[in-house]
């Protein structure tokens, strides 16, 4: 499994908890993908804002979607469950995505993508 990070990602984490930075040096380089926030992806956050399915306020999230969407990341992992891990928003982001040419983009919860050894 790979992690991608986007520079976004890694400016929101500078203030995360320790526990949550410990996890994340878990994981070995090798599985770690870094991506920028392009002029693409800017465009398709700005698709979502126009097409109404998030506030110009939150820019950054959009943003957050387009860069995995543009990426052509697997799922999209978040604990914002009010602008980004929310079932009618994930139907707007997706409804734009295929509007535009872009693909599908699964956004999960990570107690959804958490595997526990039994």
């Amino acid at each position: 499994m790979i992690a991608v990070i986007s520079e976004l990602t890694t400016l929101e984490l500078k203030d995360a908890p320790q526990e949550v930075l410990d996890i994340l040096r878990e994981i070995p380089e090798k599985n770690v993908e870094y991506v920028e926030l392009t002029e693409e992806a800017v465009n398709l956050a700005r698709k979502y804002i126009g097409e109404g399915v998030i506030g110009g306020g939150k820019l950054v999230d959009a943003e957050h979607i387009a860069i995995a969407t543009i990426n052509r990341v697997d799922v999209l992992v978040s604990w914002n469950f009010r602008h980004i891990v929310n079932l009618q928003r994930i139907r707007g982001y997706n409804s734009v995505n295929l509007k535009y040419g872009h693909p599908l983009l699964e956004i999960r919860s990570p107690l959804e993508v958490i595997s526990y050894e039994e």
